[in-house]
This record gives structure tokens, C-alpha cells and sequence, in this order.
């Protein structure tokens, strides 16, 4: 039987079958395989390859030296946390977002930034010509002449150029413009974003070149093309935060190279992004005062604590169903803290609609938000008012009870910067903001063990 020239792949996962099938058995996603020719192998056979393959020996893990590559800085402080400390020589590292967020002009910015020190940087662009780029470099500043710019999209024309002039520092923007002509499908399918990131990945790891690719993303906020992709680079980040809104937040979702729990603030101006050195001031400025519904929240993101409003909204329902939504946070999780209220304090809110908004845009999932929720809700609810100076975190149990959450004293140091005058927080988290005698300028800890102890604070 003659051999079949065509084989299906998975949009979501890369997963390869023969025949087409409803659901992937990879990623269970339904509709996903898409036809295309197979690719032919490239592995050598004959007796170049067998020598090859037998001068390949197993190293024992003593045998391995180790180097400690210094990281370049990306002059920006906010990409340097989120990467870990800076740039890794020889790393691949994904760039995602929405169109129009940010992420030419924060790659073009890194590019200015690592030409002013004589680096040679290349950029690639296979969307916008170079008159373009010129247009954006000339809102953003002055650029060394060590930064060069190419229009291109044939991979084998790129890795010659790459391997010719031998860079720092790539941008390719983007993955799915880039194609290679042994490939037959168009530009942006499954087999091409896959071969030409693991060309690039072979260009990054042999050459020792830091090579940033810009993605872009679908409807449902991932990046589009093969799941595989996020696998074979070294750092995914994302991009998140309104493209008509002034701020941005960029996110580690994968790092090899630092932790995953930082994040990066910047603010979108005319002449490019600027970094966002205190985020929890940026997050509170515009809070009303004297006003229901409207209280200060303390969340940690990797080792970075930021403050945050949270606003409730609690009000007869004109219909029979009550509605519920929350914004920045997740809906489930004010449901069932809404049923904490009802079923503990004996809150009637089942007749109610509430609305929760975290002020500023931000999205957090932390347990830690737990109490500034419930005591939003309540305050609301009740028409009291939260002290404008207070500041609340604690995780809440389907008890009722407020459980610990990790670093309090780093929190309450945050609060305390910013002027706060009491904090309320899990009682078992006192002793160890306490500790050493500390007394927080004169912030007022109030601790609390239960959800009834901290509504009637209002």
C-alpha cells in the first residue's frame, strides 16, 4: 500500500494522528485536527550516521561542569523581574498578548536598551516594513546604529544571516508570519510555527544567542498555534491589561531561568511603556472616600505585594434570579463566599444582586483577597462605611473561620508605606509581624479569627 503523503494535526496540542479524529485524545479538545503534508525526516542513515551515533557517549551527572552565564540586563527593571534577573544567553524566550498591547514596542525598547552598550541586536519583522519600525523607534528615542533591522520571512535567508553576523540578541516578530520552503502549508499552520520555532530553538541553544519570539494569541487569550510551542521555549510571557486602558502587566507563565510568580506594571505613554515602580500607589489612586462597598486588599505576587480596591456592589434584585459577577477575580469563588455570609452571619442576600470590581484591572486568584471581599460585600450590604486607612487580607474558610496566608509582615510593610493606620489580618499571623519588636510606624494590627469578628469592625 502506497505510503500516505498527508497526516492531521491537533491546533491545540501539535498531537499527530493518521485519520482524522472528533476529539483529540491529547488535549480532549473537540474539532481540532486540521490536514497537512508530513514532513520528511532528516536524520542521516548510512555509515555517517552510525559513527556518529557511536561516538555518543552517556556523561554521569559529576562529569557536568556548570558555568554561571551572566545575565544580560534588559534596562528595565519591570522585564528584568519577571525574566528572573535578566537575560539568559542562548535562551528562547515567547512574548504573547492582544494586538495592540504592547509588545513590538516593549521588544523594540529592549533593543535600545542593549544597543546603547555596543551589543549587536537584530530585529526581524515579517509584519511591518521598515519605515514602519522607524515611525515607532522615533516615538520611543535615539538608537545606537549596533541595532539592525530586516524585513523577512524565509527562515533558511534568516538562519544565514543569523549564523553570518552571529548577534546578542534577536527579535522575530512575528512566529506566524515565518515560514520555511520545505514545508509546503501557508504561513501561521501547525507544522510551520512548530518547525520554525524548533529551528530557532537549534539556533538559540547552539550559538549561545538570546532570541525573544513575539506570538500571537486567540480569541481565548493563548497562543495561537501548536500547545507544543509553550513546551520547547525557555520563558512564556503574557501580556495582559485592557489595550485601551493606560497600564500593562506582564507575566511569567513558564521560566526555566527565575520564578513564575512575578510580574511587571508598565504604563503606556506616547513615547513608549514606562515602568510602573510602585503599582500598589498606581492601583489606589482615584479611591473614593466615604464611600460603602469599598475596601483595601493585600495580595502577593511572587515576592512583590500590591495593594488593591476591591468594590462591592449589593442591591435588591429587580427580577427573580439574583445576578452575581465579579470582575478580576473569580465569580465561583464570591458565590461561595457570599454563602459564607448567609450561612454564618445570617446575612439575607439571596434575593440581592452583588457585584464585585477589582479596582485598576488587575486579576487575581490569591486566597489572600478572601477577607477585603466578604468585608466589601458586607459593607455594602450593611451601607457602613470601611475606614479609608485600614487595610484587610486573610484567606476565609467554608467554616467561616480566617485562615494564615504567607508573608503577613511583608504585607503589612507595603500598608505601612503607603500611610495605612490598622490592618486587620488572620490572628495567627500576628506573632510574626510582631516579632523583633516591630511596631510598623505605629500601624494598628487587628486580628481576627473568624468572619463575624471582622464585620463587626464595620
Amino acid at each position: 500500500m502506497a505510503k500516505r503523503d498527508t497526516i492531521f494535526y491537533c491546533q491545540n496540542c501539535g498531537h499527530e494522528s493518521a485519520k482524522w479524529m472528533g476529539q483529540c485524545p491529547g488535549c480532549k479538545e473537540w474539532n481540532t485536527f486540521i490536514e497537512e503534508k508530513s514532513i520528511a525526516s532528516k536524520t542521516s542513515k548510512g555509515s555517517t550516521g552510525q559513527s556518529r551515533q557511536q561516538d555518543i557517549v552517556p556523561a554521569a551527572l559529576s562529569e557536568v561542569t556548570v558555568s554561571d552565564s551572566e545575565r544580560i540586563s534588559a534596562g528595565i527593571t519591570e522585564l528584568d523581574r519577571v525574566l528572573g534577573g535578566g537575560i539568559v544567553p542562548g535562551s528562547l524566550i515567547l512574548v504573547g498578548g492582544d494586538p495592540g498591547i504592547g509588545k513590538s514596542t516593549l521588544l523594540l525598547q529592549v533593543c535600545r536598551n542593549l544597543a546603547v552598550s555596543q551589543r549587536e541586536i537584530l530585529y526581524i519583522s515579517g509584519e511591518e516594513s521598515l519605515q514602519q519600525i522607524k515611525i515607532r523607534a522615533n516615538r520611543i528615542g535615539k538608537f545606537s546604529d549596533t541595532l539592525k533591522l530586516l524585513c523577512e520571512t524565509n527562515l533558511a535567508t534568516i538562519e544565514t544571516i543569523i549564523r553570518k553576523r552571529m548577534p546578542q540578541a534577536v527579535i522575530i516578530d512575528s512566529i506566524q508570519t515565518m515560514y520555511s520552503e520545505e514545508i509546503s502549508s501557508a504561513p501561521g499552520s501547525v507544522s510551520q510555527v512548530r518547525e520554525s520555532t524548533a529551528l530557532l530553538l537549534q539556533l538559540a541553544k547552539g550559538l549561545g544567542i538570546a532570541i525573544f519570539i513575539v506570538g500571537h494569541v486567540t480569541k481565548e487569550g493563548t497562543v495561537a498555534g501548536p500547545r507544543v510551542l509553550e513546551h520547547m521555549v525557555d520563558t512564556v510571557l503574557y501580556f495582559e491589561g485592557d489595550r485601551h486602558a493606560a497600564y500593562r502587566i506582564l507575566r511569567a507563565v513558564k521560566n526555566r531561568f527565575g520564578s513564575t510568580n512575578e510580574i511587571g506594571v508598565f504604563e503606556m505613554r506616547s513615547a513608549g511603556l514606562a515602568e510602573v515602580p510602585n503599582p500598589s500607589e498606581y492601583m489606589l489612586s482615584g479611591k473614593p472616600e466615604g464611600a460603602s462597598g469599598s475596601v483595601v486588599a493585600c495580595s502577593l505576587e511572587g515576592t512583590r505585594p500590591i495593594l488593591i480596591e476591591i468594590q462591592a456592589l449589593v442591591y435588591q434584585s429587580n427580577f427573580g434570579i439574583p445576578r452575581r459577577q465579579a470582575t478580576g477575580t473569580d465569580t465561583n469563588r464570591l458565590n461561595l463566599l457570599m454563602a459564607v455570609l448567609e450561612k454564618r452571619l445570617g446575612m439575607q442576600m439571596a434575593a440581592s444582586d452583588a457585584y464585585v470590581n477589582l479596582a485598576g484591572g488587575m486579576k487575581i486568584a490569591e486566597p489572600a483577597i478572601d477577607l477585603g471581599i466578604v468585608m466589601a460585600i458586607a459593607s455594602s450590604f450593611k451601607n457602613r462605611v470601611v475606614d479609608d486607612k485600614m487595610i484587610v487580607f486573610g484567606e476565609v474558610g467554608l467554616s467561616g473561620e480566617v485562615r494564615s496566608v504567607s508573608l503577613p509582615a511583608l504585607r503589612v510593610q507595603e500598608a505601612a508605606k503607603l500611610g495605612f493606620t490598622a490592618c486587620v489580618l488572620p490572628q495567627v499571623c500576628i506573632a510574626a509581624c510582631t516579632e523583633g519588636g516591630k511596631d510598623w510606624n505605629g500601624m494598628k494590627l487587628i486580628g481576627v479569627r473568624t468572619v463575624r469578628d471582622a464585620v463587626d469592625l464595620i
